[in-house]
């Protein structure tokens, strides 16, 4: 694939797996490195099925295997922003909110200070700890839209990933009108005569003080229900059209919300010290410790629906509730993770923008009961709905304005990531019916906006702040438990994968957070509670019904497979030997030229031997003895038979037959070819071990490094051998190095620094290094102009003369016999300048080892696929070629599954 997006073709003459020539229309010019049978040296890398990216599937095992891939930067489809702009303002916009201007003074009069603080304290450790768990998630791969969404569907499924996404969207959605809700119910309290209807109620205000009832009545005028309706319905369609126009308005929007709101907190602040002022209430004390005594304790007690303190109110707060009332103010920490599509690095943003966002708010939050505590009596706190704007300086309009700009900066940081979230549930095409909100990447989700504002709408239309907030609760709560959860299951199952960048994480931690989320659900409300556990279970169970299955493994898959696993185990029938701890499973096999009759008893005294072998070599595993006319058929029966069920081995493991030639051994260049072909065909990946015998053993710790040359797509596996030595004792002190295969004129600047952002969206640490190669083009030229021939030109002459007398044999045989040539039955077309290429190809990757990675513990490559209708013994020449004078290489062919993914 040319950079550029230019058009694929693939030549007839290519579909064998190494391939002539594979063109695209553009302006480059033909070359290849041959045999591995794909265009240009320099697009080695980028696996576009990892990117997200549409691959076209191969028509056949064989047919485009090997096409490179480009690893260029994509074309940025849209803005994208970094941890400032794209988390730790959204999610301190949606953090401070409503119930801090207009409750939070209230809760402060009912809890009392210790139990505020310990509300606060409660709140925000179940906040930071689901912080944790995000941020461990997050730096677990690069992630793509839909934040918890996308973290929770890929740990514990589909299902449950639809489920408690669609309640966290809800949530999100439902959220946007209670902050409208918020910004109405104050602008119309500042500005009564803005009211088109106008509502007075007479309460009783009997308060409680220090156990003393103070009778009394008073007339307090409360906005209208239909105010509140008619002006919400306004603000969420101006909201809406802010919305439509993008990422990059919104951010540019932002702003201008947020200043003026840290601007009112710091009016807050400097009227609390220098309060009480000439014309303030007399509940007004400054800051005293004679009303910080007062207020230490709780003072629990009916109010009426206004909130405020009546014996004979229909409503009674105690802890439980005021934690349901309370929480929606530490809720927002997921507003950056909605938007990770629009991030530029999402490992790095998320975790420092929410966990800083949290820390921040959470201090602010406990900083402000102690001064709440201590500025006024018990009854002004309970009374005065708007005691911050009461006490603000130079003037209350100042906090109105703060209040008014702190809810619509929070209702359109909702209403971004909500519809944010729906298309990227909808783009992973579980559910059909969610369809109409698919989205192609980079535009933007216009058709989840409209549905979001709909439901903002509706829940505008019910009018009732305090029904709305605890439904929101629930849904976020439901969603922060399954991050935890999420989190928790994949450091228990400790997969390969799992290797989060963010350190200060452990799986206990994500349990607790979880288990705070559950008992601050229980707490609010038990009814509530089961209303959206039963949601999220009928989501469940209809997504279980309709939806369609993710293409994506999860934690309970993994969770199923060490079961069976174990259980296997048991019966010793499979067991571990170089797998990450253990998990996985091995069958060591061999086989046995002639008739199984006559050599059934020789069979089982050699399986016999190789189990004590195996257990000599202290490996945990099962033997297998396969007795056939031929190694070729024997090895063909184990590829489509060994396993059981789904536990089928996926990597075939053959050490490499270099002795094939000092013993004349003729018929091994057949066989060899033959077992990589038939892994080709039975979609297994290959793994050849050059130098078993002086592989180390696990008291010989290796210091050298680990060398990667990637040449073509193998589905990462190349990689994650590279990760799974290292979590050997043998090579966990070696380092990694990824080596780019360039031609001369290729901006090797470019190159290195798109592999090295590749491999950190990876998590992997490793040094990468650009090496340029001559096409065969410029040998050709090189050679002709009477140029110094290269290193190791007496084994590339070796081998062509080798080759040449073959060939001359073959052909001889063929006049001789008047038949086409033929090779083991088969016919073969033997073009002679290829194979000249062929043979420069490993020729100059053999000097490229030797001259770089000589002194490496182990060096990994891509294996060639043999090249249709060429001779076997062709082919053992040029991976003689490749592996000549490297002691110890692991040579690897993947698979078209990708095993790795920088995908969290």
């Amino acid at each position: 694939l040319k950079p550029g997006g230019a058009n694929l073709t693939i030549d007839p003459s290519m579909q064998g797996g190494s391939g002539d020539h594979a063109t695209s229309s553009g302006s480059q010019r033909d070359s290849k490195l041959e045999l591995f049978g794909f265009d240009s040296l320099v697009n080695i890398l980028g696996l576009k099925s990892m990117t997200g990216e549409e691959v076209p599937a191969p028509s056949s095992p064989r047919e485009g295997e090997d096409v490179a891939i480009t690893i260029g930067r994509p074309k940025e489809a849209g803005p994208k922003f970094g941890t400032m702009m794209g988390v730790f303002v959204p999610c301190l916009q949606n953090i401070l909110g409503i119930i801090y201007y207009i409750r939070f003074t209230w809760i402060v009069g009912m809890a009392g200070i210790w139990q505020s603080l310990v509300l606060v304290s409660f709140c925000g450790a179940c906040t930071f700890l689901t912080g944790l768990s995000l941020s461990a998630i997050a730096t677990n791969g690069a992630m793509k839209g839909g934040g918890p969404y996308y973290l929770i569907g890929r740990a514990l499924g589909p299902e449950v990933g639809v489920s408690i996404g669609l309640c966290f969207f809800l949530g999100n959605a439902v959220a946007g009108s209670m902050y409208v809700l918020g910004a109405v119910e104050t602008f119309l309290d500042a500005i009564p005569s803005a009211g088109l209807f106008q509502e007075s109620v007479t309460v009783v205000n009997n308060t409680l003080l220090n156990g003393t009832a103070t009778a009394g009545t008073a007339t307090i005028s409360t906005p209208s229900l239909h105010d509140l309706q008619v002006y919400g319905v306004i603000v969420t369609i101006l909201l809406c059209f802010i919305v439509f126009g993008g990422v990059k308005i919104i951010n540019k929007v932002a702003p201008a919300f947020l200043i003026p709101v840290l601007f009112s907190l710091l009016c807050i602040y400097l009227g609390v010290f220098i309060a009480p002022r000439h014309n303030a209430p007399k509940g007004i004390t400054g800051l005293s410790l004679t009303s910080l005594r007062d207020n230490w304790g709780s003072e629990y007690q009916r109010t009426n629906n206004a909130g405020v303190p009546d014996p004979n109110g229909s409503i009674y707060w105690d802890f439980n509730a005021l934690v349901g009332l309370f929480f929606p103010a530490v809720t927002g920490i997921m507003a950056g993770s909605n938007r990770s599509a629009s991030l530029k690095d999402t490992q790095r943003s998320i975790p420092i923008g929410t966990l800083c966002a949290t820390l921040t708010t959470t201090a602010m939050y406990l900083f402000s009961v102690l001064l709440f505590g201590a500025l006024s009596t018990r009854e002004e706190l309970l009374t005065d709905r708007l005691l911050t704007a009461t006490v603000a300086w130079p003037a209350p309009v100042v906090i109105y304005i703060g209040i008014i700009l702190s809810t619509l900066g929070a209702a359109l940081q909702s209403l971004t990531g909500a519809p944010r979230l729906l298309a990227a549930i909808a783009n992973d095409d579980i559910l059909p019916v969610l369809n109409y909100f698919k989205v192609s990447e980079g535009a933007e989700p216009h058709a989840a906006t409209l549905f979001t504002a709909l439901i903002c709408i509706g829940c505008v239309i019910i009018g009732n702040l305090d029904l709305i907030t605890p439904t929101i609760t629930m849904f976020f709560l439901l969603c922060y438990a399954g991050v935890n959860l999420s989190c928790f299951l994949l450091d228990l199952l400790d997969a390969p994968s799992w290797r989060p960048r963010w350190k200060l994480h452990h799986w206990s931690l994500s349990l607790v957070g979880a288990l705070l989320c559950v008992v601050i659900m229980f707490l609010i409300s038990w009814s509530f509670t089961v209303i959206s556990l039963a949601l999220a279970s009928l989501i469940y169970y209809y997504v279980s019904l309709k939806g369609k299955a993710g293409d994506w493994g999860d934690g309970f898959k993994s969770a199923y497979f060490q079961l069976a696993l174990r259980s296997l185990r048991s019966l010793g029938d499979f067991a571990n030997c170089m797998k990450k701890k253990g998990r996985g499973m091995s069958i060591f096999v061999s086989t046995i030229d002639g008739d199984y009759h006559e050599l059934a008893e020789d069979a089982k005294t050699a399986c016999h031997q190789l189990e004590a072998y195996i257990e000599y070599k202290r490996c945990e595993g099962v033997a297998e003895i396969i007795v056939a006319p031929s190694m070729s058929e024997g090895f063909r029966s184990i590829v489509q038979t060994m396993g059981l069920g789904n536990l089928k081995p996926n990597i075939v493991v053959v050490r490499y037959p270099e002795i094939w030639r000092r013993e004349n051994l003729t018929e091994i260049p057949s066989t060899f070819v033959s077992i990589i072909n038939d892994c080709i065909i039975a979609n297994k990946a290959v793994v050849i071990v050059k130098g078993l015998d002086e592989w180390p053993n696990e008291f010989q710790r290796q210091y050298g490094t680990i060398d990667l040359y990637w040449i073509v797509r193998d589905g990462g596996l190349m990689l994650l051998l590279s990760q799974l030595l290292l979590t050997k004792a043998t090579f966990e002190s070696c380092k990694i190095q990824v080596f780019c295969i360039a031609e001369e004129d290729t901006d090797a600047e470019e190159l290195k620094t798109d592999v090295k952002k590749f491999l950190y969206d990876l998590r992997m640490h490793a040094e990468v290094i650009v090496v340029t190669m001559k096409s065969w083009e410029s040998h050709v030229e090189s050679s002709s102009s009477g140029a110094q021939p290269d290193d190791s030109q007496e084994a590339y002459t070796s081998a062509q003369r080798r080759i040449s007398t073959y060939l001359s044999e073959m052909k001889e045989t063929a006049q001789r016999e008047g038949r086409p040539q033929m090779v083991d039955g088969k016919q073969v077309v033997v073009n002679e300048q290829k194979v000249d290429k062929f043979l420069y190809t490993m020729l100059k990757l053999n000097s490229t080892i030797l001259r770089y990675s000589r002194m490496a513990a182990v060096v990994l490559v891509s294996l060639p696929p043999p090249p249709l209708n060429h001779p076997a013994y062709f082919y053992m020449e040029y991976m003689d070629l490749l592996v000549e004078n490297v002691p110890r290489m692991l040579i690897v062919r993947g698979y078209r599954r990708d095993v790795v993914t920088f995908f969290t």
